[in-house]
């Protein structure tokens, strides 16, 4: 058998793939979004050293209690809580109270929300009951323009906007350079009981 000597076998030509997978590997990496991962937005107190003692007595009945402790349960205004979400329309209801109620605050600027947690409180928790006290005052924001919790959410996020500053202005109840319903909400060092 004879074997035909100018023949050879065919190759693929694999000089430029090296090329194609460079130029694939840029596309990917320019048209790939990165996730943006955002921390908690929360204003940190001033300095220790710059702030002066000042004693303030703020009326009892104008501070909403949250305490969670170790385990990670709750106890609102002394009674204790299983279910987390209520939290949101407790708060609504002695935000919005404006002195009716004896026992609820005088009027939303002068509600506060207090959050007290343990050391050994879990970080979920901390956020889950975190988010219910935003949630509740996004709520009423929302309500006082007349739009839901998510378009509020929008609005503050892109306060660029003309529109949006306006309506994120009056949900707030900005008049003269105060607010007439800020979210005060006073997060307490963690006692060190837990674990």
């Amino acid at each position: 058998m004879a074997r035909n000597k100018g023949r050879s076998n065919p190759e693929i030509n694999s000089s430029s793939m090296a090329d194609i997978a460079f130029l694939l590997l840029i596309f990917f990496l320019v048209t790939t979004t990165i996730a943006n991962d955002r921390g908690l937005s929360l204003q940190l107190p001033p300095n220790p050293e710059d702030i002066e003692n000042i004693d303030i007595k703020i009326p009892e009945r104008n501070l909403f209690k949250i305490q969670v402790n170790s385990a990670d349960k709750l106890l609102v205004e002394g009674d204790p809580l299983e279910n987390v979400s209520e939290i949101r329309g407790m708060i609504k209801e002695f935000v919005m109270n404006n002195g009716r109620d004896p026992e609820s605050s005088d009027t939303p600027k002068e509600a506060i929300v207090s959050l007290k947690t343990d050391r050994g409180t879990s970080q979920e928790k901390f956020i889950e009951v975190l988010d219910q006290i935003q949630g509740a005052y996004y709520d009423m924001y929302a309500e006082r323009i007349g739009v839901t919790n998510k378009r509020w959410r929008d609005i503050a996020s892109d306060l660029t906007d003309p529109d949006n500053k306006r309506l994120y202005d009056e949900g707030r109840g900005l008049k003269d350079g105060s607010l007439e319903f800020p979210m005060n909400l006073s997060i307490a060092e963690p006692t060190k009981i837990g674990g």
